[in-house]
Protein backbone atom coordinates (compact mmCIF):
# COMPACT_ATOMS: atom_id res chain seq x y z
CA UNK A 1 0.00 0.00 0.00
CA UNK A 2 0.92 3.63 -0.97
CA UNK A 3 2.76 5.31 2.40
CA UNK A 4 2.23 9.49 2.99
CA UNK A 5 3.49 11.89 5.30
CA UNK A 6 2.00 14.60 6.27
CA UNK A 7 3.24 17.98 8.19
CA UNK A 8 0.89 20.11 10.24
CA UNK A 9 2.29 23.09 11.19
CA UNK A 10 1.80 25.24 14.92
CA UNK A 11 -1.55 27.51 13.49
CA UNK A 12 -3.29 23.98 11.59
CA UNK A 13 -3.05 22.53 15.52
CA UNK A 14 -4.23 25.75 17.59
CA UNK A 15 -6.52 24.26 19.53
CA UNK A 16 -8.90 21.90 19.32
CA UNK A 17 -11.11 22.46 16.48
CA UNK A 18 -8.16 22.79 14.61
CA UNK A 19 -6.52 19.46 15.22
CA UNK A 20 -10.33 18.04 14.63
CA UNK A 21 -9.60 19.41 11.48
CA UNK A 22 -6.10 18.08 10.66
CA UNK A 23 -7.90 14.82 12.07
CA UNK A 24 -10.46 15.00 8.85
CA UNK A 25 -7.71 15.86 6.28
CA UNK A 26 -5.89 12.88 7.99
CA UNK A 27 -9.30 10.49 7.36
CA UNK A 28 -9.20 11.69 3.77
CA UNK A 29 -6.24 10.38 3.02
CA UNK A 30 -7.10 7.15 5.14
CA UNK A 31 -9.86 6.46 3.27
CA UNK A 32 -7.94 6.94 0.26
CA UNK A 33 -6.19 4.23 0.74
CA UNK A 34 -3.00 5.36 2.09
CA UNK A 35 -0.85 4.30 5.02
CA UNK A 36 -0.68 7.52 6.68
CA UNK A 37 2.67 9.02 9.06
CA UNK A 38 1.54 12.45 10.51
CA UNK A 39 4.09 15.24 11.59
CA UNK A 40 3.10 17.38 14.31
CA UNK A 41 3.86 20.83 15.27
CA UNK A 42 3.35 22.57 19.01
CA UNK A 43 -0.07 24.18 19.41
CA UNK A 44 0.56 27.98 17.57
CA UNK A 45 2.51 30.14 20.93
CA UNK A 46 3.05 26.78 22.74
CA UNK A 47 6.85 26.91 21.42
CA UNK A 48 7.69 30.47 22.43
CA UNK A 49 6.17 30.37 25.49
CA UNK A 50 8.08 27.35 26.76
CA UNK A 51 11.20 29.16 25.45
CA UNK A 52 10.46 32.31 27.88
CA UNK A 53 10.17 29.58 30.66
CA UNK A 54 13.35 28.62 30.40
CA UNK A 55 14.57 31.88 29.80
CA UNK A 56 12.74 32.79 32.81
CA UNK A 57 14.48 30.15 34.74
CA UNK A 58 18.15 31.04 33.96
CA UNK A 59 19.71 33.25 31.29
CA UNK A 60 22.20 30.68 30.89
CA UNK A 61 20.28 27.82 30.99
CA UNK A 62 21.51 24.32 30.06
CA UNK A 63 20.65 23.65 26.67
CA UNK A 64 19.78 19.57 27.22
CA UNK A 65 17.30 20.79 29.87
CA UNK A 66 16.21 23.77 27.46
CA UNK A 67 15.63 20.45 25.06
CA UNK A 68 13.44 18.35 27.32
CA UNK A 69 11.10 21.49 28.11
CA UNK A 70 10.64 22.79 24.94
CA UNK A 71 10.05 19.48 23.27
CA UNK A 72 7.34 18.77 25.42
CA UNK A 73 4.69 21.02 23.11
CA UNK A 74 4.67 18.45 20.33
CA UNK A 75 4.24 15.63 22.35
CA UNK A 76 0.91 17.31 23.82
CA UNK A 77 0.20 18.03 19.99
CA UNK A 78 0.92 14.37 19.11
CA UNK A 79 -1.11 13.17 21.87
CA UNK A 80 -3.85 15.20 21.22
CA UNK A 81 -4.49 14.24 17.44
CA UNK A 82 -4.39 10.37 17.99
CA UNK A 83 -7.18 10.76 20.46
CA UNK A 84 -9.12 13.14 17.67
CA UNK A 85 -8.00 10.14 15.42
CA UNK A 86 -9.69 7.22 17.87
CA UNK A 87 -12.44 9.51 18.39
CA UNK A 88 -13.34 8.75 14.59
CA UNK A 89 -12.82 5.73 14.91
CA UNK A 90 -9.50 5.49 13.11
CA UNK A 91 -6.30 3.52 14.77
CA UNK A 92 -3.60 5.69 15.60
CA UNK A 93 -0.72 6.23 18.27
CA UNK A 94 1.52 8.89 18.84
CA UNK A 95 5.54 8.79 18.84
CA UNK A 96 8.00 10.71 20.24
CA UNK A 97 11.19 11.15 18.60
CA UNK A 98 13.48 8.96 21.00
CA UNK A 99 10.84 6.08 20.24
CA UNK A 100 10.88 5.57 16.82
CA UNK A 101 14.05 6.69 17.41
CA UNK A 102 15.16 9.36 15.27
CA UNK A 103 18.50 9.27 16.01
CA UNK A 104 20.35 13.08 15.73
CA UNK A 105 23.73 14.61 16.13
CA UNK A 106 24.55 16.46 19.86
CA UNK A 107 24.09 20.06 19.23
CA UNK A 108 21.39 20.73 21.80
CA UNK A 109 18.71 23.47 19.80
CA UNK A 110 19.96 22.74 16.46
CA UNK A 111 20.76 19.23 16.06
CA UNK A 112 20.85 17.48 13.02
CA UNK A 113 19.41 14.11 11.62
CA UNK A 114 21.30 11.23 11.38
CA UNK A 115 19.39 8.24 10.76
CA UNK A 116 15.68 6.60 11.62
CA UNK A 117 14.62 3.85 11.72
CA UNK A 118 11.14 3.64 10.27
CA UNK A 119 10.39 -0.61 10.99
CA UNK A 120 8.16 -0.02 14.08
CA UNK A 121 6.04 2.77 11.73
CA UNK A 122 5.71 0.61 9.51
CA UNK A 123 4.41 -2.42 11.96
CA UNK A 124 2.32 -0.10 12.73
CA UNK A 125 0.88 0.58 9.20
CA UNK A 126 0.08 -3.38 9.22
CA UNK A 127 -1.98 -2.74 11.44
CA UNK A 128 -3.76 -0.23 9.69
CA UNK A 129 -2.96 2.35 12.21
CA UNK A 130 -2.23 5.85 11.60
CA UNK A 131 1.35 6.96 12.78
CA UNK A 132 1.22 10.58 15.05
CA UNK A 133 4.96 12.01 15.45
CA UNK A 134 6.44 14.57 17.62
CA UNK A 135 7.82 16.83 14.83
CA UNK A 136 10.98 18.67 15.98
CA UNK A 137 12.67 16.08 18.28
CA UNK A 138 15.01 13.06 18.18
CA UNK A 139 17.78 11.73 20.51
CA UNK A 140 21.45 11.57 20.47
CA UNK A 141 22.47 7.76 20.67
CA UNK A 142 25.07 7.73 22.50
CA UNK A 143 24.19 10.19 25.41
CA UNK A 144 20.33 9.05 25.64
CA UNK A 145 19.58 13.04 25.34
CA UNK A 146 16.24 14.18 23.59
CA UNK A 147 17.16 16.85 21.23
CA UNK A 148 15.41 19.17 19.63
CA UNK A 149 16.03 20.57 15.81
CA UNK A 150 15.81 24.49 15.70
CA UNK A 151 13.11 26.55 14.58
CA UNK A 152 10.69 24.72 12.12
CA UNK A 153 12.26 21.68 12.49
CA UNK A 154 9.11 19.85 12.16
CA UNK A 155 9.19 20.15 8.52
CA UNK A 156 12.64 18.61 8.87
CA UNK A 157 10.90 15.78 10.72
CA UNK A 158 8.70 14.87 8.01
CA UNK A 159 10.67 14.90 5.09
CA UNK A 160 13.63 12.37 7.16
CA UNK A 161 10.10 10.36 8.27
CA UNK A 162 8.83 10.54 4.62
CA UNK A 163 12.41 9.28 2.98
CA UNK A 164 12.52 6.41 5.92
CA UNK A 165 9.47 5.13 5.40
CA UNK A 166 9.95 5.06 1.41
CA UNK A 167 6.37 7.05 1.68
CA UNK A 168 5.31 8.34 -2.54
CA UNK A 169 5.20 12.14 -1.31
CA UNK A 170 5.19 14.88 2.10
CA UNK A 171 2.79 17.33 2.13
CA UNK A 172 3.12 20.24 4.18
CA UNK A 173 0.18 21.86 5.57
CA UNK A 174 0.47 25.26 6.75
CA UNK A 175 -1.03 28.73 6.85
CA UNK A 176 -0.79 29.40 3.22
CA UNK A 177 -1.81 27.40 0.29
CA UNK A 178 1.06 27.32 -1.77
CA UNK A 179 4.37 28.51 -2.70
CA UNK A 180 4.02 31.97 -4.51
CA UNK A 181 5.95 34.43 -6.47
CA UNK A 182 6.10 36.37 -4.05
CA UNK A 183 5.20 37.61 -0.29
CA UNK A 184 1.24 38.60 -1.58
CA UNK A 185 1.03 41.10 0.97
CA UNK A 186 3.69 42.92 -0.58
CA UNK A 187 2.59 42.21 -4.30
CA UNK A 188 -1.27 41.80 -4.61
CA UNK A 189 -0.61 40.50 -7.90
CA UNK A 190 1.86 37.44 -6.32
CA UNK A 191 0.79 34.05 -8.41
CA UNK A 192 0.67 30.80 -6.07
CA UNK A 193 3.36 28.40 -8.25
CA UNK A 194 2.27 25.23 -9.46
CA UNK A 195 5.89 23.94 -9.43
CA UNK A 196 8.94 25.03 -8.06
CA UNK A 197 12.16 23.14 -8.38
CA UNK A 198 14.39 21.52 -5.22
CA UNK A 199 17.33 24.06 -5.85
CA UNK A 200 14.81 27.27 -6.35
CA UNK A 201 12.85 26.22 -3.17
CA UNK A 202 16.07 25.89 -1.09
CA UNK A 203 17.36 29.08 -2.48
CA UNK A 204 14.31 30.89 -1.92
CA UNK A 205 13.76 29.11 1.89
CA UNK A 206 17.35 30.37 2.38
CA UNK A 207 17.05 34.40 1.16
CA UNK A 208 14.00 34.83 3.20
CA UNK A 209 11.20 32.61 2.03
CA UNK A 210 9.43 31.37 5.21
CA UNK A 211 7.40 28.36 3.70
CA UNK A 212 10.07 25.86 4.36
CA UNK A 213 13.07 25.26 6.49
CA UNK A 214 15.95 25.00 4.67
CA UNK A 215 17.17 22.04 5.74
CA UNK A 216 13.67 20.16 4.85
CA UNK A 217 14.45 21.23 1.21
CA UNK A 218 17.81 19.78 0.87
CA UNK A 219 16.71 16.25 2.59
CA UNK A 220 13.95 16.10 -0.15
CA UNK A 221 16.66 17.29 -2.87
CA UNK A 222 18.74 14.47 -1.37
CA UNK A 223 16.28 11.38 -1.40
CA UNK A 224 14.16 12.45 -3.96
CA UNK A 225 11.11 12.99 -1.97
CA UNK A 226 8.13 14.98 -3.75
CA UNK A 227 7.14 17.69 -1.65
CA UNK A 228 3.56 19.73 -1.31
CA UNK A 229 3.34 23.10 0.16
CA UNK A 230 -0.47 22.96 1.03
CA UNK A 231 -3.35 24.90 3.24
CA UNK A 232 -5.11 23.17 6.36
CA UNK A 233 -7.65 25.60 6.12
CA UNK A 234 -9.17 24.21 2.86
CA UNK A 235 -11.93 21.87 3.11
CA UNK A 236 -10.81 18.94 4.01
CA UNK A 237 -13.44 17.45 1.35
CA UNK A 238 -12.18 19.80 -1.66
CA UNK A 239 -8.40 20.64 -1.01
CA UNK A 240 -6.59 23.06 -3.29
CA UNK A 241 -3.47 21.10 -5.04
CA UNK A 242 -1.10 23.24 -3.40
CA UNK A 243 2.32 23.31 -4.82
CA UNK A 244 4.63 20.25 -5.66
CA UNK A 245 8.57 20.85 -5.06
CA UNK A 246 9.82 18.42 -7.01
CA UNK A 247 12.86 17.58 -9.30
CA UNK A 248 13.50 19.72 -12.32
CA UNK A 249 13.12 17.54 -14.65
CA UNK A 250 9.57 17.31 -13.84
CA UNK A 251 9.01 21.20 -14.75
CA UNK A 252 7.47 21.26 -18.32
CA UNK A 253 7.71 25.30 -18.35
CA UNK A 254 11.11 26.91 -16.77
CA UNK A 255 10.48 30.82 -16.22
CA UNK A 256 13.69 32.57 -16.18
CA UNK A 257 12.85 33.94 -13.02
CA UNK A 258 10.77 32.19 -10.52
CA UNK A 259 10.08 34.30 -7.63
CA UNK A 260 11.22 37.17 -5.62
CA UNK A 261 12.61 36.93 -2.18
CA UNK A 262 13.35 39.24 0.96
CA UNK A 263 15.52 39.32 3.86
CA UNK A 264 15.16 41.87 6.31
CA UNK A 265 16.96 40.41 8.91
CA UNK A 266 20.76 41.47 7.33
CA UNK A 267 23.15 43.84 8.68
CA UNK A 268 26.41 45.30 6.59
CA UNK A 269 29.80 45.55 8.15
CA UNK A 270 32.62 47.79 6.51
CA UNK A 271 35.70 47.77 7.31
CA UNK A 272 38.13 50.56 6.71
CA UNK A 273 41.91 50.65 5.46
CA UNK A 274 42.33 47.03 6.13
CA UNK A 275 45.98 46.03 5.40
CA UNK A 276 45.90 44.00 2.30
CA UNK A 277 48.16 41.09 2.64
CA UNK A 278 47.99 37.40 3.20
CA UNK A 279 46.46 36.29 6.47
CA UNK A 280 43.80 39.16 7.01
CA UNK A 281 40.39 37.66 5.53
CA UNK A 282 41.23 34.77 7.83
CA UNK A 283 41.82 36.94 10.76
CA UNK A 284 38.42 38.63 9.76
CA UNK A 285 35.87 35.83 9.51
CA UNK A 286 37.92 32.75 11.06
CA UNK A 287 36.40 34.55 14.76
CA UNK A 288 32.96 34.67 13.20
CA UNK A 289 32.42 31.42 12.08
CA UNK A 290 33.92 29.92 15.32
CA UNK A 291 31.05 32.17 16.57
CA UNK A 292 28.63 30.95 14.36
CA UNK A 293 28.36 33.88 12.47
CA UNK A 294 27.02 33.52 8.84
CA UNK A 295 29.17 36.04 6.29
CA UNK A 296 27.37 36.56 2.80
CA UNK A 297 28.01 38.97 0.40
CA UNK A 298 31.36 39.97 1.11
CA UNK A 299 32.96 43.00 -1.31
CA UNK A 300 36.20 44.28 -1.51
CA UNK A 301 38.16 47.59 -2.87
CA UNK A 302 41.49 47.66 -3.28
CA UNK A 303 43.32 51.06 -3.07
CA UNK A 304 45.29 52.51 -5.54
CA UNK A 305 48.37 51.80 -3.79
CA UNK A 306 47.47 48.74 -3.48
CA UNK A 307 48.75 48.40 0.56
CA UNK A 308 45.19 48.61 2.04
CA UNK A 309 41.82 47.81 1.30
CA UNK A 310 37.60 48.82 2.08
CA UNK A 311 36.03 45.31 3.03
CA UNK A 312 32.74 45.20 3.31
CA UNK A 313 30.08 42.09 4.35
CA UNK A 314 26.76 41.25 5.68
CA UNK A 315 25.87 39.05 8.62
CA UNK A 316 22.35 38.57 10.07
CA UNK A 317 20.56 41.12 11.64
CA UNK A 318 20.32 39.01 15.15
CA UNK A 319 24.36 38.89 15.07
CA UNK A 320 24.83 42.40 14.40
CA UNK A 321 26.53 43.45 17.49
CA UNK A 322 28.26 40.18 18.20
CA UNK A 323 30.23 40.39 15.42
CA UNK A 324 31.16 44.03 15.67
CA UNK A 325 32.23 43.37 19.40
CA UNK A 326 34.50 40.47 17.70
CA UNK A 327 36.02 42.29 15.41
CA UNK A 328 36.53 44.96 17.40
CA UNK A 329 38.48 42.88 20.08
CA UNK A 330 40.51 41.36 17.15
CA UNK A 331 41.45 45.20 15.68
CA UNK A 332 44.85 44.88 15.98
CA UNK A 333 45.26 41.21 14.63
CA UNK A 334 43.42 42.85 11.78
CA UNK A 335 44.76 46.15 11.49
CA UNK A 336 41.56 48.13 10.26
CA UNK A 337 41.69 51.96 10.70
CA UNK A 338 37.63 51.79 11.46
CA UNK A 339 34.12 49.91 11.80
CA UNK A 340 31.14 51.09 9.76
CA UNK A 341 27.69 49.20 10.46
CA UNK A 342 23.64 49.66 9.12
CA UNK A 343 20.77 47.47 10.00
CA UNK A 344 18.75 49.32 8.35
CA UNK A 345 19.45 47.68 4.80
CA UNK A 346 17.10 44.75 3.10
CA UNK A 347 18.48 41.42 0.83
CA UNK A 348 16.33 41.30 -2.38
CA UNK A 349 16.42 38.26 -4.06
CA UNK A 350 15.61 36.41 -7.63
CA UNK A 351 15.59 33.09 -8.30
CA UNK A 352 14.87 30.57 -10.92
CA UNK A 353 16.78 27.84 -13.19
CA UNK A 354 15.84 29.39 -16.00
CA UNK A 355 18.85 31.98 -15.37
CA UNK A 356 21.15 28.92 -15.94
CA UNK A 357 20.67 29.55 -20.25
CA UNK A 358 19.45 33.46 -19.86
CA UNK A 359 22.47 36.08 -20.54
CA UNK A 360 21.80 39.55 -18.79
CA UNK A 361 19.09 38.75 -16.24
CA UNK A 362 20.60 40.49 -13.53
CA UNK A 363 21.67 43.80 -15.68
CA UNK A 364 18.14 44.14 -16.28
CA UNK A 365 17.40 44.28 -12.60
CA UNK A 366 20.30 46.92 -12.08
CA UNK A 367 18.84 49.55 -14.40
CA UNK A 368 15.03 48.96 -13.47
CA UNK A 369 16.34 49.58 -9.89
CA UNK A 370 18.64 52.78 -10.98
CA UNK A 371 15.47 53.65 -12.72
CA UNK A 372 13.95 54.33 -9.42
CA UNK A 373 16.46 55.53 -7.57
CA UNK A 374 17.12 52.67 -5.53
CA UNK A 375 21.16 52.42 -5.04
CA UNK A 376 22.57 49.15 -4.51
CA UNK A 377 24.90 48.65 -1.87
CA UNK A 378 26.42 44.63 -2.23
CA UNK A 379 25.96 42.23 -5.20
CA UNK A 380 26.27 38.45 -4.90
CA UNK A 381 25.20 35.79 -8.00
CA UNK A 382 25.00 31.92 -8.37
CA UNK A 383 23.82 29.78 -11.12
CA UNK A 384 19.89 30.51 -10.49
CA UNK A 385 20.20 33.38 -8.38
CA UNK A 386 21.15 37.08 -7.88
CA UNK A 387 20.75 39.40 -4.90
CA UNK A 388 20.78 43.16 -4.12
CA UNK A 389 21.56 44.59 -0.12
CA UNK A 390 19.90 48.24 -0.43
CA UNK A 391 18.20 50.49 1.92
CA UNK A 392 15.27 48.86 3.83
CA UNK A 393 13.32 51.83 3.08
CA UNK A 394 12.78 50.83 -0.48
CA UNK A 395 12.13 47.26 0.20
CA UNK A 396 8.30 46.92 -1.22
CA UNK A 397 9.46 49.08 -4.35
CA UNK A 398 12.20 46.93 -5.04
CA UNK A 399 10.22 43.42 -4.82
CA UNK A 400 7.44 45.32 -6.79
CA UNK A 401 9.96 46.59 -9.32
CA UNK A 402 11.57 43.06 -9.68
CA UNK A 403 8.54 41.33 -9.88
CA UNK A 404 6.59 43.12 -12.54
CA UNK A 405 10.00 43.16 -14.69
CA UNK A 406 10.38 39.25 -14.77
CA UNK A 407 6.65 38.94 -15.86
CA UNK A 408 5.81 37.35 -12.71
CA UNK A 409 2.27 39.50 -12.48
CA UNK A 410 0.74 38.04 -15.25
CA UNK A 411 -2.20 35.83 -14.87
Amino acid sequence: MARLVMKFGGTSVANIERIRNVARHVQREVEAGYDVAVVVSAMSGKTNELVGWCTDASKLYDKREYDAVVASGEQVTSGLLAIALQEMGIPARSWQGWQIPIKTSDAHGSARIEGIDGSRLLEGFSRKEVAVVAGFQGIHEATGRLTTLGRGGSDTSAVAVAAAIGAERCDIYTDVDGVYTTDPRIVPKARRLDRVAFEEMLEMASLGAKVLQVRSVELAMVHKVPTFVRSSFDDPANPQPGTLICDEEDIVEQQVVTGIAFSKDEAQITLRDVADKPGVAAAIFVPLADANINVDMIIQVVSDDARSTDLTFTVPGADFDRARAILEKSREQIGFASLQGASDVVKISAIGIGMRSHAGVAARAFKALADKGINIRAITTSEIKFSVLIDAEYTELAVRTLHTLYGLDKA
